[in-house]
């Protein structure tokens, strides 16, 4: 299982047009989508986690064709998430 981070997304992109654009690449588990606003609730910058079970090549493959492509009005950016905080908190 891999954890990707994708930015750049366009403010109309949904989850399954995620699952769908990376389905093709591995077996897409679940995608969280995330949209900060700013004071008036105007959205600025929307990006996505996906967990996807694939394998090295194929993620190599994923990377090739879809970072820096243009999609739906953005341009992605994919890499793999960075591992939060909170999960290395162990009180």
């Amino acid at each position: 299982m891999r954890r990707l981070y994708v930015g750049g997304l366009s403010h109309t992109v949904t989850q399954k047009d995620l699952k769908d654009r990376f389905g093709k690449f591995g077996d897409v588990e679940d995608v969280e989508l995330r949209t900060r606003k700013d004071e008036d609730g105007v959205p600025y910058k929307t990006f996505g986690y996906i967990n996807i079970n694939i394998s090295d090549a194929d993620l190599k493959k994923c990377l090739t064709v879809l970072n820096k492509s243009k999609w739906k009005g953005g341009t992605l950016q994919i890499e793999p998430a960075k591992e939060s905080f909170l999960h290395r908190y162990r009180p």
